[in-house]
């Protein structure tokens, strides 16, 4: 068997496809994201094109300390960003990576959204940040629907994730509930 398997292996790591292969692949793949622009198309598309709200990217003026989340794999990531601009600009980063068990990604949406809350309230607690008023950014790795910068609409689940009570809900004040009840 393992024998089978790094002959597959062997053979995906050095195919080759012909240019004609290749531009087909290309078509198609334009033709879905074109769908997925479409206003008529984009319920059945394959590729999903939603909009976004950030209007721009770091130019190197920012400063300050910053909360990441993450949240849409096997964990749930908590980042602080510190930025200064002392002699240069200075990064310095921290980060922990949270299980995410099968039980909240499977159960209640306020299950889930309670975890995210507990994990952020641990992570500012020992960072020693729980007295900060912090700017978060929460990265939701899930197709939303978003009409501004603070809402996104889930749509539907990917990946793993099944939590009730979520899909055609705003993640945002799910997040901000959820914060709100700890109380910290």
């Amino acid at each position: 068997m393992a024998a089978a398997v790094q002959k597959i292996d062997k053979y995906l790591y050095t195919m080759r496809l012909s240019d004609e292969t290749l531009i087909d692949i290309m078509t198609r793949f334009r033709k879905e994201m074109k769908n997925g622009l479409s206003r008529d198309f984009n319920p059945t598309a394959t590729v999903k094109m939603l909009p976004t709200f950030v209007r721009s990217i770091p130019d190197g003026s920012e400063k300050g300390d910053f909360i990441a989340l993450d949240l849409g794999g096997s964990s749930f990531r908590i980042l602080r960003v510190q930025v200064n601009h002392e002699k240069k600009q200075n990064v310095h980063m921290e980060s922990e990576a949270y299980d995410t068990p099968e039980s909240i990604v499977h159960g209640s949406g306020s299950q889930l959204f309670d975890h995210v809350a507990e994990c952020l309230g641990d992570f500012m607690e020992k960072k020693k940040i729980k007295d900060k008023n912090l700017p978060v950014g929460f990265t939701f790795s899930f197709p939303c629907r978003q009409s501004k910068i603070d809402e996104a609409i889930l749509i539907t689940w990917t990946k793993r994730f099944k939590a009730s009570g979520v899909e055609g809900a705003d993640v945002v004040k799910l997040l901000n509930k959820a914060i709100k009840k700890r109380g910290d």
